[in-house]
């Protein structure tokens, strides 16, 4: 079984700094690609950041410069630095590992999801 837990979401003023968590659990998962997205009201999931395990990182438009993601390989954790937050960086964000369980063909992994408010 492969778990992924989140941490680290909450409700923060605009121009603030908040540090979301990952670590994905399960032995015999091999990951490549880790990452976070994002899904806000009324809205499309959308790709926020993502790292594949050879350090190669990309960000959507509207995060970058504001946004740090970062990767332990040997943790199987992923990290989300978010500073300079604004009231449209509200929403629910997900962590997204992409891998192989065991014997399984590749595919997607998600956490339960963890909200960011940012207040104006």
């Amino acid at each position: 079984q492969v778990h992924l837990v989140e941490s680290g979401g909450g409700l923060v003023q605009a121009g603030g700094s908040l540090r979301l968590s990952c670590a994905a659990s399960g032995s015999m998962f091999s990951i490549s690609r880790m990452g976070w997205y994002r899904q806000a009201p009324g809205k499309q999931r959308e790709l926020v950041a993502q790292t594949t395990g050879g350090g190669s990182t990309d960000y959507a438009d509207s995060v970058k410069g504001r946004f740090t993601i970062s990767r332990d390989n040997a943790k199987n954790t992923v990290t989300l630095q978010m500073n300079g937050l604004k009231p449209e960086d509200t929403a629910v964000y997900y962590c997204n590992a992409y891998g192989n369980y065991w014997y399984r063909p590749p595919e997607d992994y998600w956490g339960q999801g963890t909200q960011v408010t940012v207040s104006s």
